[in-house]
């Protein structure tokens, strides 16, 4: 290659590719695991503040400080919602993003723009690139992206920001905030046990490191051992701190919450809380639930039923398939990646179908509406729901869980409400270790290391067969010389990728259109106009991605 057609290619390159190659570069090698340095990186967040003139600018920040390890993302998707429609210009940062990194950073409830989103990341930087040496080197991703929300809310002059812990807490990048007007605690249970403890003790302890002294915080109800470790830390800090129980339903006036399950009445709950508080705090009395229990403020309801979150409790239809009926292929999605929350999951799902089974004319969220997630379209899908309904699974997870207590939690919620699934789809994850921006995502991997979804398909099987999986029958189903083959057994089946997984379930639906498949799905990056019902995770440092799905289709 010439040198002149190596800067044509360099010119291709757009402004935002760049700031992804850029992201991609921070992102470390290093085992999730390594406790080695994790105080040191902590204490040198403050050193990054100092860089880029932040530490004044935190300290005027009204900000609403969220961990756990179910529910932040909802709770802080609720709070920010009730805030925003009180009439306050809100921040929202959370994480991971699902499909692009914009999405960790919110104003007033959008994304923030990609214009925006470039001044701001080069202005931070370049500061640090400035100010940085082998003593102090750049941050890793999660603490350059905290950084970059900062500087964003910071810049935007927001009225409050809602910062939701990346894991953790006590050591958290987030937790740089030395004055938040009021934290909350979340459903704690087990998950990142390799780094926060693998006690609920321990855990509670970890998550508990984001309350300040003086500070209000709220918690809903907690195992014991969780709940005791909480009390004691907030006892040292005189933080006056408060259980709140799940939301009544009847406070909504009919209405139903913006994101789906019963489990969600719990962060609700909890939003409440941290919003009426925030308002108090912030001398905002005019709007005040703290003093009533029988009604909600008319901005409470309308930003609880208006809340949108991707990927949580999720339902979407497959509308690229070429047919009369698109309702024939519809992705239930969900972020579940612990067995607390894939019994949630679970129980979502097999309500959801049986709800939609039980209607003649279906609502569904379309994809591509990330506003309110109750902004739904309705379509009559010319009375599929008197067709037969098959349920397929569509997973995945990473190797540091445990899908000896992640599947059974599924398959036995699942089949106590009568729900059992035809087929178990698994796929790898399609993505990359160290790359952020979707073009890094290969379709097609002759490569792909196939030996994590074959150990999920012998448990699959072997809970099908009631733990005997020694007589499992496995075949591989050629395909031409552009496709690895696919590795089938009797009730599941191995894709070497998510978009050859979606091509069956397509063509499946084609060929059997007296059928409604009902698809449940774990996938936290999804392909476009692809509908999933995910559970997975993501980790802060690497675009990990995790499809599952719970495929509830007309086969």
């Amino acid at each position: 290659m010439t040198d002149g057609d190596d800067g044509l290619l360099e010119s291709t390159v757009s402004p935002y590719q760049e700031v992804l190659d850029a992201l991609s570069s921070l992102i470390t090698k290093r085992s999730r695991g390594d406790k080695s340095n994790k105080r040191v990186l902590f204490d040198v967040l403050f050193d990054y503040l100092k860089m880029l003139d932040l530490d004044e600018p935190i300290s005027k920040m009204k900000i609403i400080h969220v961990a756990g390890t179910k529910g932040k993302g909802s709770t802080c998707t609720f709070t920010e919602s009730i805030l925003r429609n009180c009439g306050f210009r809100t921040g929202l940062f959370t994480s991971p993003h699902l499909i692009d990194v914009r999405e960790r950073f919110r104003l007033d409830g959008v994304e923030i723009c990609e214009e925006k989103f470039l001044a701001y990341f080069w202005w931070c930087w370049d500061r640090l690139k400035e100010k940085t040496d082998e003593d102090v080197p750049m941050p890793t991703f999660f603490h350059f992206i905290a950084l970059l929300a900062f500087k964003i809310f910071a810049a935007e002059q927001v009225d409050v920001v809602i910062l939701e812990v990346g894991l953790g807490g006590r050591l958290d990048a987030t937790n740089v905030v030395q004055e938040p007007i009021v934290c909350g605690i979340t459903s704690l249970g087990y998950d990142h046990m390799e780094i926060l403890g693998h006690t609920l003790g321990e855990i509670a302890g970890e998550k508990a490191g984001i309350f300040k002294r003086g500070v209000p915080a709220f918690t809903v109800p907690q195992p014991e051992e969780a709940m005791c470790v909480l009390e004691a830390k907030a006892s040292q800090l005189d933080v006056p701190l408060q259980v709140i129980p799940p939301m009544d339903a009847s406070l909504l006036n009919g209405l139903k919450l913006g994101l789906e399950g019963e489990h969600q009445y719990l962060n609700a709950g909890l939003a409440i809380a941290l919003c009426s508080t925030w308002l108090q705090r912030t001398s905002h009395l005019e709007i005040n639930y703290l003093e009533q229990t029988s009604s909600l403020p008319e901005q409470f309801i309308k930003g609880l039923t208006t809340a949108s979150l991707q990927g949580r409790a999720q339902i979407v239809p497959d509308r690229c398939i070429n047919i009369e009926s698109p309702g024939d292929l519809v992705f239930y999605l969900d972020g579940a990646h612990s067995p607390e929350s894939m019994e949630i999951c679970a129980r979502w799902f097999s309500l959801a179908i049986k709800e939609d089974d039980q209607q003649p004319t279906l609502n569904y969220q379309p994809q591509d509406d990330v506003g309110s997630s109750r902004e739904l379209v309705q379509k009559d899908y010319h009375g599929t729901s008197r067709k037969n309904t098959t349920q397929i699974l569509l997973f995945n997870c990473m190797s540091v869980r445990d899908p000896h207590l992640l599947l059974p939690h599924l398959m036995n919620t699942c089949a106590s409400h009568g729900v059992h699934f035809k087929q178990a789809l698994f796929v790898p994850n399609i993505s990359v270790y160290n790359r952020v921006g979707s073009h890094a995502l290969p379709l097609t991997d002759l490569q792909v290391d196939l030996s994590w979804q074959l150990t999920l398909q012998r448990l699959w099987e072997s809970l099908i067969h009631g733990g005997d999986a020694k007589n499992i029958d496995t075949r591989e189903e050629g395909k031409d010389d552009t496709e690895k083959s696919v590795i089938s057994c009797e009730n599941s089946t191995v894709f070497p990728s998510l978009p050859l997984a979606i091509k069956w379930l397509r063509d499946s639906v084609r060929q059997n259109q007296s059928v409604r498949f009902q698809l449940r799905s774990e996938a936290w990056h999804l392909m476009p106009k692809t509908p999933l019902v995910a559970c997975g995770s993501l980790c802060n440092e690497v675009p990990y991605v995790f499809p599952i799905a719970g495929l509830h289709a007309n086969i």
